[in-house]
């Protein structure tokens, strides 16, 4: 059976309703950092049980926050991290610096689905405030036992 996982990154203190919406249904919530308040994490436990990451703007003492987290789902190895500990941030670093199948990162605010050897890059863009030229976005995960498929739900 095939696991569902919302994919959030970037909320900056800020949970729009429509991110809220946009990951009901699935069975966790993956946070790549830079959280912004931990009344993120309480709405976001509202629609799933949420594991998060710490990023550049958070306290990195939050206890519900990590540095990085690895679990598994489905028998895919899955890494969330912020990124911003990272040099040279791309799919291709991540890819070569850490040890999963499935790797979830932020920091840039830019969607991303990357593919390489059956491993797979994703940075769901900036949930938060809108900044940039960017359209605020999350993500969705699909892991089934042989493939997994990502999209990237537009928000606003």
């Amino acid at each position: 059976m095939p696991h569902l996982i919302g994919l959030i990154s970037d909320t900056h203190g800020l949970l729009r309703p429509e991110a809220a919406a946009a990951l009901h249904g699935v069975e966790l919530i993956l946070h790549a950092g830079d959280v912004g308040s931990r009344d993120v994490l309480i709405e976001l436990g509202l629609v799933a049980p949420v594991l998060a990451v710490y990023g550049n703007v958070d306290d990195p003492f939050t206890p519900e926050l990590e540095e990085q987290r690895y679990l598994e789902v489905g028998g895919w190895r899955l890494l969330v991290t912020h990124g911003h500990l990272v040099p040279r941030l791309s799919p291709d670093t991540m890819l070569r610096r850490f040890d999963a199948r499935v790797i979830v990162y932020g920091h840039t605010h830019r969607a991303l689905v990357h593919r390489a050897g059956g491993r797979l890059v994703v940075n769901p863009g900036a949930a938060g405030p809108r900044r940039f030229d960017i359209v605020p976005s999350v993500a969705r995960l699909t892991l089934a036992a042989d493939d997994a498929h990502v999209e990237i739900i537009p928000l606003g």
